[in-house]
């Protein structure tokens, strides 16, 4: 049993900019501190029999310099990689490239803390749906790593989809949606521009109709 509130009070969420050779960027970094050791959180994170229980299958080369392929999602090249404090990858779906940066480290009153940063171009797609478009993913995904670290249990799969798509699961996602769209004004971002964005990205997760927060926005 997930419990909502908890994971939530539990997550913290930012964005910042970057200059990257390709122009601007956002870092947008989500972390969370797990009651397990610095070992146990980085297999979990790098063992491909683990990954799928929390996260989605993979296939490829685990390694630095290999590649790897996410089922139905992204794939891309280990770029740096320092078992068990972290590692860098590129992150590639269809013509779009970003990067991963995973940072592990013993957390001050015991277990791990998680830090993961998605470097994404200022592009289009930033602009209509902002950080909550990769941001709400990994969301969901530290969801199920929580549960597979505390339990040892296999969350992912249709389990974690009913979950997603289950009063609790929408609740999570609405709030976390928020919490991106306060990560974002934090950020710079005028408030009315990271309003529309997140309502957007909100709609393409849960159906929602982004008209019905911008109607009863005060």
């Amino acid at each position: 049993m997930i419990d909502v509130t908890q994971h939530l009070l539990a997550t913290s969420r930012t964005v910042g900019s970057r200059t990257i050779e390709a122009g601007e960027a956002r870092a947008v970094t989500i972390s969370q501190t797990y009651d397990a050791d610095l070992d146990d959180v980085w297999d979990a994170c790098t063992n491909p029999e683990r990954i799928p229980r929390w996260f989605l299958p993979v296939t490829g080369d685990l390694r630095l310099g290999g590649r790897f392929q996410l089922e139905g999602n992204a794939g891309g090249t280990i770029l740096e990689c320092d078992p068990p404090h972290g590692f860098r990858a590129t992150w590639e779906c269809g013509d779009m490239a970003n990067w991963i940066t995973l940072r592990l480290n013993p957390a001050a009153g015991g277990g791990t803390r998680l830090e993961l940063e998605h470097l994404v171009p200022v592009d289009a797609h930033w602009a209509e749906f902002g950080p909550g478009a990769v941001g709400l993913g990994w969301d969901l995904g530290l969801v199920g790593l929580a549960t597979h670290l505390a339990t040892g249990a296999a969350v992912a799969g249709g389990e974690g989809q009913a979950w997603a798509a289950s009063p609790d699961g929408l609740r999570f996602t609405t709030a976390g949606g928020e919490g991106w769209y306060q990560a974002d004004v934090a950020s710079g971002t005028e408030a009315a521009v990271a309003r529309a964005a997140a309502d957007r990205t909100l709609a393409a997760y849960t159906g929602a109709d982004p008209a019905a927060s911008a109607s009863t926005e005060g």
